[in-house]
Order: C-alpha cells, then structure tokens, then sequence
C-alpha cells in the first residue's frame, strides 16, 4: 500500500524545537519532491517548505527561513523537518506530501499543493507556553 505518515509533533514553549517525521511506505520517496504543509485553525494551509528530487533544491516559505531545515534520509525512507525556534504563530497541523514532477519546489509549496486530491491526518504542533 502506497502512503505516506507523519509523526513527531508535539507541544513545545516558545523557543524549543521539534522534528517531524514524513516516511513513505510502498514507494521510494527519494523519486519524488517532498513537501511540508502546515494548516492552523480558520486559516488556508500554507506550504511551509519543500525538497527537490533531483538536485536536493529546497524552499522555505519566509516565515520559516532560518528556523526550519528540510533534509532527507534516504535509508529510512524519509523526509525531515527539523524545526527550530518555535514560536506560537508555527502552531498548526502539519502535513507531508510526495508529488512525482512539480515545474519547481517553489510551485509545489506555493501552489501546486492546492491541487492534490488527499492528504493525511498530519502531525498537531502547539506552541505554547
């Protein structure tokens, strides 16, 4: 069965950090330009940061450059998020997505991901004190 899961979110104060898991079951992630979304109450989700298939080429929406890091582990299967400085505007549901052939990693964040028929349940991150 082809999937996708998403894990490691939490509740953190202001300040800490979080890594969140996306791993891939049924198919190799590494073929594919992985995406991190995220979607807080009464707001439109938003992509938060995306990675290349090809080149390793990676996006950062500008509300996250500096504190969040997206890497692979191909071993596992898998795409990290790694979160850092965490403050209460990142609280949200977060979510990961797999598309085999987006124009750029920049479309898939920003607009691409509007079209995708499913998605998960993703991981809640709360950021609180």
């Amino acid at each position: 069965q082809v999937q996708l899961a998403e894990s490691g979110g939490g509740l953190v104060q202001p300040g800490g950090s979080l890594r969140l898991s996306c791993v891939a079951s049924g198919f190799t992630l590494a073929s594919y330009a992985v995406g991190w979304f995220r979607q807080a109450p009464g707001k439109e989700r938003e992509g938060v940061s995306c990675i290349s298939s090809r080149d390793g080429t990676t996006y950062y929406a500008d509300s996250v450059k500096g504190r969040f890091t997206i890497s692979r582990d191909n071993a596992k299967n898998t795409v990290l998020l790694q979160m850092n400085s965490l403050n209460p505007e990142d609280t949200a549901v977060y979510y990961c997505a797999a598309d085999m052939d987006p124009p750029t990693v920049q479309d898939m964040c920003v607009t691409r991901h509007y079209g995708y028929p499913s998605w998960n349940q993703g991981t809640q991150v709360t950021v609180s004190s």
